[in-house]
């Protein structure tokens, strides 16, 4: 697809094309960022430490309304902060700030339809005004900031003690060097599987997190079984940890629920044909852009029933524990899928930890989306679109 390719010059691990060079370059993000805790309980005390900065944020509102995007927003990008660039970045940085609001805005522009011209005409992208100009701005301004960050690593480089992914990327290329041989592995790579990483962890992960706060807030009877769950497995006098997973079927359940009717990415990543070849009577040319539909599979009513209804249950037996199903796959298939366990991991153990500390059976965060959903009532009954006041630039809260 023209867009993607312009923007990502096919490189990094997520829409570079499928070959040799990909394998090598998933293959060392992969094993690197399982060193530095993705998908191991070593993450787990830079979550827990990221979340009380933001029930700190959250206090400072008082009674007050408020968004619960940016401080959401600003800890999820902190742990993937955290394990990319070894370091966090304060609430009330404006550098910081301004980074996620071009990524917001950016997806915000990509998702636009005037933008899909260009996979027609590719020089459109170019065109010195409208979204495109202003795509052109974000994409300069993100580059700037990766950049420096890799620099400032650079010059920082200890060969006896790396920090982080950058530091790990910059040892292994020095070290390709040295050995004189042909490598895919440079800073110009280092910079785009960054990119990757920063934006789509952060935006899939804060979805789904603003997804079950909102879910949780319409449906106060799953929100006390979560909470009585929460409190007979963890109590009120220690943080929650992965290894409580096992023993929270009923939580677990109620966030694949969340995922599998909120569908962060409803669209998977476009894949390609590499031959020709014939699915269920259709022919499929070589060379074919193939976008999988995961919306459309997650409310399948032939594999679901009631689809469009919110039931935790579904993925629960009739002993109460967790059902594992194939046709759940609210990130898509396949080895591309890095960040699933990071995304549910970092979603059950922050679900589980406003609870700590907080005796009261409502959720903390209840009084926020009950605002939300009776402006959108009042819009409502005033003749304005109902979903106006909720709209974001990523995600969008429905009226019940």
């Amino acid at each position: 697809m023209p867009l993607i390719s312009i923007m990502t010059k096919e490189k990094g691990i997520v829409f570079a094309h499928y070959g040799a060079v990909w394998k090598q370059q998933r293959k060392f993000s992969h094993s690197t960022l399982r060193h530095f805790g993705l998908g191991k309980l070593s993450l787990e005390p830079k979550i827990i430490e990221e979340f009380k900065y933001v029930k700190e944020e959250m206090q400072k509102h008082g009674d007050a309304p408020f968004s619960p995007f940016p401080i959401i927003s600003n800890a999820v990008s902190n742990i993937i902060c955290s394990l990319c660039f070894g370091q966090r970045f304060d609430y009330t940085n404006t550098e910081f700030k301004k980074v996620l609001d071009f990524m917001s805005r950016g997806l915000e522009i990509c998702l636009h339809s005037q933008l899909f011209l260009i996979n027609l005409c590719s020089w459109f992208y170019y065109l010195p005004f409208g979204p495109c100009k202003e795509l052109r701005q974000i994409e300069r301004d993100i580059t700037c900031f990766l950049k420096n960050i890799i620099k400032e690593h650079q010059e920082s480089l200890d060969a006896s003690n790396p920090q982080d992914f950058i530091d790990m990327y910059l040892l292994h290329v020095e070290a390709e060097r040295r050995a004189s041989s042909s490598t895919s592995f440079s800073e110009d790579y280092l910079f785009y599987i960054i990119g990757d990483l920063f934006i789509a962890g952060t935006d899939t992960t804060t979805n789904s997190l603003l997804w079950c706060l909102l879910y949780m807030s319409l449906n106060p009877d799953v929100q006390k079984k979560v909470h009585e769950e929460i409190e007979r497995v963890i109590g009120c006098d220690r943080v929650p940890s992965l290894t409580d997973k096992a023993q929270m079927p009923y939580t677990e359940a109620t966030i694949m629920e969340v995922q599998r009717l909120s569908m962060a990415v409803p669209l998977a990543i476009p894949h390609m044909t590499s031959e020709k070849t014939v699915l269920q009577g259709y022919t499929i040319p070589k060379g074919t852009v193939v976008i999988p539909n995961l919306w459309s599979v997650h409310r399948d009513p032939a594999i679901w029933e009631k689809p469009d209804d919110f039931c935790p249950d579904r993925f629960l037996d009739d002993q109460g524990q967790l059902l594992k199903k194939e046709t759940f796959i609210p990130f898509g298939i396949g080895q591309l899928n890095l960040g699933f366990k990071f995304v549910l991991n970092f979603v059950i153990i922050v679900c589980a930890y406003p609870r700590v500390h907080e005796r009261a059976c409502t959720c903390v965060y209840s009084s926020v989306f009950e605002l939300c959903i009776c402006k959108c009532r009042c819009s409502e009954q005033q003749g304005s679109h109902p979903l106006s006041c909720l709209a974001g630039p990523t995600f969008c809260f429905f009226k019940k």
